[in-house]
């Protein structure tokens, strides 16, 4: 299986788990975390759905306009990983320096999204 395959199956499975982890957040754990941990879980799952959807479309723009986009998936992917997964383990832990690295997933997202336009700008295939 190719790179954009795999990316896009990848970002299928993460925008499945995504609404699992959501509908888990909005039932099972209502009553479980508190209102900020419960807030914490959405934000969670909200990066996770709206950087899969986008990593669907840096992988359909690579292949449209033929352009290498290995990095900006790995990074969106690294995002995804690091921002939203420490902020469910956060939540399901309640270790507090969990938090302290959800900002590297952060900038993992930053770099891709800019590695993104960066393509675009300096793209030369009119």
């Amino acid at each position: 299986m190719n790179l954009q395959k795999r990316s896009l199956a990848l970002a299928g499975f993460l925008l499945a788990t995504g609404i699992g982890l959501g509908a888990f957040g909005a039932h099972a754990l209502e009553n479980v975390l508190t209102a900020q941990r419960l807030q914490t879980w959405e934000t969670a799952v909200s990066y996770q759905m709206w950087n899969s959807l986008g990593i669907l479309a840096v992988v359909l723009a690579g292949t449209s306009f033929q352009i290498n986009v290995v990095w900006i998936t790995r990074l969106l992917f690294t995002g995804i990983f690091i921002f939203s997964g420490s902020l469910y383990a956060l939540c399901l832990t309640n270790i507090s320096w969990l938090g302290a690295i959800t900002p590297i997933g952060g900038v993992a997202f930053i770099v891709g999204w800019g590695l993104f336009a960066w393509e675009f700008i300096s793209f030369n295939k009119d």
